[in-house]
C-alpha cells in the first residue's frame, strides 16, 4: 500500500505485539486511553511500558493542550507535512483526518496528501508546511527563514513551537512506525 489517502487504514506489524489478553494493568495504563488496546502498534510498543507512557503522555500534550499555542487543526497539519514528507501513509492518514476535521479545509489537505508538500497553499499553511518539512529532513535545515514566515502568518512563539513540536514528535514517530510495520487495508475493508 502505497498511495497517501484521507481512508481509515490499518497497520501490519513485523514484530509480534502483544494479545490483548497478553496486556496486564501496567500495560493497560500505559496505552493510557484503553481504546489503543486494539491496535496492533500500540500493543507493540507495550512491550516497553514505560517507554509507551511517555511517549503517549508527550503525544497528548503536544496535540491536545488547549493552553494558547497553535490550534489543533495546524498541528495535525503539521504531523500530516512530515509524515507526507517521511513517507509514512498511515500517520499521514490518521492526522489528514484530524487537520481536514479541526480546520474544515479537506481540499486542502487532500491536496497536501495527493500532491506533496509543495502543493499550494495559503500563506499561513505554506509557512507551517515548509518548517515541519525542514524539522523532518534535519533540524538544521529548519532557520532564521521559516521562523521569519511562521511570524509573517501571524504565529507567536507558543505558535511557532507547537509546530516545531508537531513536527519534531512526527519525525520521531514516523520512522519509529516504519521500522516496525506497514500499513495495511482497515480489518474489515
Amino acid at each position: 500500500m502505497t498511495g497517501f489517502t484521507l481512508d481509515r487504514l490499518g497497520w501490519r506489524p513485523w514484530l509480534t505485539p502483544l494479545s490483548e489478553d497478553e496486556l496486564t494493568d501496567a500495560h493497560r495504563e500505559a496505552l493510557v486511553d484503553r481504546a489503543r488496546a486494539a491496535s496492533p502498534y500500540f500493543r507493540l510498543l507495550a512491550r516497553d511500558p514505560e517507554i509507551l507512557h511517555a511517549r503517549t503522555k508527550t503525544d497528548q500534550d503536544i496535540f491536545h493542550h488547549p493552553d494558547g499555542g497553535l490550534p489543533r487543526a495546524e498541528r495535525e497539519l503539521a504531523a500530516t507535512a512530515t509524515s507526507r514528507h517521511n513517507g509514512c501513509v498511515f500517520c499521514a492518514s490518521v492526522h489528514a483526518r484530524f487537520a481536514a476535521h479541526h480546520s474544515r479545509r479537506p481540499d486542502d489537505v487532500r491536496r497536501l496528501l495527493d500532491e506533496g508538500v509543495t502543493a499550494p497553499q495559503d500563506a499561513r499553511w505554506r509557512a507551517i508546511v515548509d518548517a515541519a518539512v525542514a524539522v523532518a529532513g534535519t533540524p538544521a535545515a529548519l532557520g532564521p527563514g521559516h521562523i521569519a514566515a511562521l511570524r509573517a502568518a501571524g504565529l507567536d512563539d507558543l505558535a511557532i513551537s507547537d509546530a516545531i513540536h508537531a513536527a519534531a514528535f512526527f519525525s520521531w514517530a514516523n520512522r519509529l512506525m516504519l521500522s516496525l510495520g506497514e500499513p495495511a487495508p482497515e480489518a474489515g475493508a
